[in-house]
């Protein structure tokens, strides 16, 4: 079957097909609205060079309308990493139009918001900092790990690896690295992190990510603990490695105690897995430990005021207590929700997403079968680096790239969505060819579950312009 993107079929329709990709191109302005998939709008947009608009920026919420805290600290961050770049936002902060120009790389430094962790501002820079003009060296102090964005373990051992399968071998004293300098346990922070990547001028050609392995050959992971016991971590290391060894024998964890300044400023802990096949493909899962918050009915009862939220007539109700000689009061339907987020919805749905465990082993179970869904899934690119993959493909030099994936993520989907509309590429979905359940010498082989896809398209040939020629 033929690609829904087809080759040109003379040289200027290569030329031009080039043309959008590079930042210089004359570009017309898209729009979008909600602030849903803000980041990664402003990471294509930055990329092919064209400016972009924003509306309706949480216009809903009647309190907190507009760009939240750490969407602004984005906005700095991509300031920081650009040269003649404009952003202009509303007065309301409902709306934002955003210029791109050139990423320009070199040592950086950002202080990134309680709100969110480090991961949210890092994942966007990992996929521009390949096509900057001088090597990356970024510093990022603040929240290392919790439950609500990738913790930069998994950033440093799964979706670097993913990226430098797309990377050509060049010469270079700047390695793609990731150091952990301090880590920094919610709701305080104080962790600091390196990134380093050099620059190149394109990707590898016909890059094929097809061939998953034989089955898992090893997992790997690390258990860190900041301002607490030590024994926190061997607690869920001994839990993880308890269910993981029934699956296969090679299964090591380590222990990774901070003391003093490298701890932060607060406790916790938690753990991140990784499991590498037969072919190098890495899949991965991460839990942290975040303290438990007060429940709404305890706050109440106890008096105490709820940040966020508005008591008005009928925010409080009365239930029949039976027997008992109080009546309970539970929250009505008419409480205003408190600060609206991306990851909260009210208090209520925040507190059905909130991941507490109760013991260090029930938070090391819990990596362990996030870990072993993962495996079922299958695929070549774990679910966190599906979209570094797909834009690595639809940035590659003009030739056929194939990547097979498990169950596409929604944030895939949407990338899928926004590479047609930012550089004009349509990907080719197939699902993944079904695999015999036995092998030649009659053993049961293996195999994922069923909704894994075969990603194929053709590259548009991205030329980094902004690298230095030596």
């Amino acid at each position: 079957m033929a690609l829904v993107q087809n080759a040109p079929s003379n040289v200027n329709a290569v030329k031009r097909q080039k043309t959008v990709a590079t930042p210089s191109a004359p570009s017309q302005l898209l729009r979008f609205e909600g602030h849903l998939h803000l980041r990664q709008r402003l990471v294509l947009a930055t990329i092919s060079g064209r400016p972009v608009r924003i509306d309706k920026i949480r216009l809903a919420d009647d309190e907190y309308p507009g760009l939240a805290d750490y969407e602004v600290s984005f906005l700095r961050l991509m300031e920081k990493v650009t040269n003649g770049s404009t952003l202009e936002i509303s007065y309301t902060g409902t709306s934002l139009l955003y210029k791109p120009g050139v990423i320009t790389g070199g040592k950086i430094s950002h202080d990134c918001p309680n709100s969110r962790a480090i991961g949210y501002f890092l994942e966007p820079m990992i996929a521009l900092a390949p096509f900057a003009k001088v090597p990356f060296h970024l510093t990022l102090n603040g929240i290392t790990n919790d439950n609500v964005d990738i913790c930069v373990d998994t950033l440093r051992t799964v979706t670097l690896p993913t990226l430098a399968k797309f990377l050509p071998t060049v010469e270079s004293q700047i390695p793609l690295d990731l150091k952990i300098t301090k880590r920094g346990a919610p709701p305080s922070g104080g962790g600091q992190i390196l990134f380093q990547c050099p620059a190149i001028k394109s990707l590898k050609a016909g890059v094929t990510l097809t061939d998953p392995g034989l089955g898992v050959k090893r997992i790997r992971g690390i258990a860190y603990a900041t301002r607490i016991s030590p024994q926190m971590a061997n607690r869920v290391v001994d839990a993880a490695r308890s269910l993981l060894s029934r699956y296969i024998p090679d299964v090591y964890l380590y222990t990774d105690v901070y003391k003093g300044a490298e701890s932060g400023k607060g406790p916790g802990y938690g753990v991140s897995l990784v499991a590498e096949t037969t072919t190098s493909v890495l899949y991965s899962s991460e839990c942290a430990y975040q303290p438990r918050k007060k429940a709404v009915q305890e706050m109440l009862k106890e008096g105490d005021e709820i940040p966020g939220l508005s008591l008005g007539s009928g925010a409080l109700d009365t239930k029949d207590a039976g027997d008992a000689d109080e009546d309970e009061l539970v929250v009505g339907a008419a409480a205003k929700p408190p600060v609206s987020t991306a990851t909260q919805d009210g208090i209520l749905g925040h507190l059905q997403n909130d991941y507490t465990f109760p013991t260090p082993e029930d938070l090391g179970i819990r990596a362990a079968r996030l870990l072993l869904t993962e495996i079922r899934k299958g695929g070549c690119v774990d679910s966190v680096s599906q979209w570094l993959a797909i834009l690595m493909l639809a940035l590659s030099p003009e030739d056929v790239g194939k990547v097979r994936v498990g169950t596409l993520t929604p944030m895939a989907v949407q990338y899928l969505r926004d590479l047609k509309q930012f550089l004009g590429v349509v990907f080719k979905i197939a699902e993944e060819p079904a695999e015999d359940p036995v092998d030649e010498e009659g053993n049961t082989r293996y195999t994922s579950l069923k909704g894994g896809v075969v990603l194929t398209c053709l590259g548009t040939g991205y030329v980094n312009v902004n690298k230095n020629v030596t």
